[in-house]
């Protein structure tokens, strides 16, 4: 029986163990005890932080694990690719996974292949001089998070300043980056790569609730572009994926797309997208299982994926932007809904994705219009 290291064991990893399970694979899990929701799915659970890499490794190799990884989680990154690299087990190298996992190393990545970006700089004080040749509105956001946590668009020096220290705030590292703003559509991209090929598997439309903080409120595959603007992007991911140094695994890829047509990459995450992307609607809109996929990738039995299937698929959040959603999830009143669980019974306003307090998920033949029923 292969054994399978999977760093995080929260919700967010649960479609993976469960997964890897049914495949008949042996899962160690690795992460606090609370919320570890997968402990008890698990074959073996370390409560262990997920950071504590050389802890982790030491682990790994006394209980022989064939693969390492991980979904969702931007965090457990590098103590996944460390482990590999130490292991000689299929994964990104750290230094990949360290540059994934910040965004201003990220974006001088990006510059250095003639990627297109937004105008950047990383500072590490809310009084700190900025270029020049920023203009206002700006975004503001820790280099080193995600989950639109600690992002802030602001319009005045004021809520600069104050957005900056909560970014500093909540950075890991005490990092935080300032970008010029991008006006335009939000996409997402969801590929697989393997041994440096990369994989395409699927575009996503995102609804956010817009300035100051971004929070998803949706998520709509297929994405509503042309094949020419499906081509352009998948060429552009491969690009960017290289200039990262992602050779391995699942990655999210964040774009906004202006009215005139020019494609900004604002981030990109090697590992799977959260909100149910990677774990759900990827299979239920292409018919390829992305989680069997990742899992394959990490034991180095990967074949390139078959994507049969052409449905419409996506997530809508609850929140006390979305309350006339509840009624509809708690009654499973609609025949697409797939899934559909309230994680909260208050409703809040959002900041961040961690505000929301529910969701739904559907499969159709068509895009599921749900917006302020």
């Amino acid at each position: 029986m292969k054994t399978l290291a999977i760093i995080g064991a929260s919700y967010l990893q649960l479609p993976l163990v469960q997964r890897a399970k049914e495949m008949g694979i042996k899962t160690i899990c690795f992460a606090w005890a609370e919320g570890a929701v997968c402990r008890d799915v698990a074959d073996m659970f370390f409560p262990i932080s997920i950071v504590e890499k050389e802890v982790i490794l030491e682990i790994c190799k006394n209980e022989h694990i064939d693969g390492i990884c991980t979904i969702a989680s931007d965090t457990a990154a590098p103590t996944v690719a460390y482990v590999a690299e130490q292991m000689r087990l299929m994964g990104n190298s750290y230094e990949c996974a360290l540059r994934t996992n910040n965004k201003h190393l990220m974006r001088n990545a990006f510059q250095l292949a003639g990627i297109q970006c937004p105008l950047y700089q990383m500072v590490k004080s809310a009084d700190e001089e900025l270029n020049d040749a920023f203009t206002y509105p700006l975004i503001i956001k820790p280099t080193d998070r995600s989950g639109s946590l600690g992002v802030t668009k602001v319009s005045d020096v004021i809520a600069r300043e104050h957005a900056l220290k909560e970014a500093l705030e909540y950075s890991f590292k005490h990092e935080a980056i300032v970008e010029e703003y991008i006006e335009g559509r939000e996409i997402s991209v969801e590929f697989i790569s393997y041994q440096g090929k990369h994989f395409p598997l699927q575009i996503t439309d995102k609804v956010t609730t817009g300035a100051p903080h971004f929070v998803e409120l949706e998520h709509h595959q297929p994405a509503d572009l042309t094949a020419a603007q499906y081509d352009e992007i998948y060429d552009l991911t491969k690009r960017a994926l290289t200039a990262l140094g992602v050779t391995n695994g699942a990655s999210h890829s964040e774009y906004r797309i202006t009215e005139e047509g020019k494609i900004y990459v604002m981030e990109i995450g090697a590992r799977m997208g959260g909100d149910f992307i990677g774990s759900d609607l990827v299979q239920l809109s292409t018919g390829y299982d992305f989680l069997r996929g990742v899992i394959e990738v990490a034991l180095g039995t990967f074949t390139a994926p078959q994507l049969r299937e052409h449905n419409h698929s996506g997530v809508y959040f609850l929140s006390e932007t979305t309350v006339h959603l509840k009624p509809i999830i708690e009654f499973y009143a609609l025949p697409e809904i797939v899934k559909a669980e309230i994680t909260d019974i208050e409703l809040h306003p959002l900041t961040c994705s961690g505000d929301r307090s529910g969701y739904l998920i559907y499969k159709s033949d068509k895009k599921l219009e749900l917006s302020g029923i």
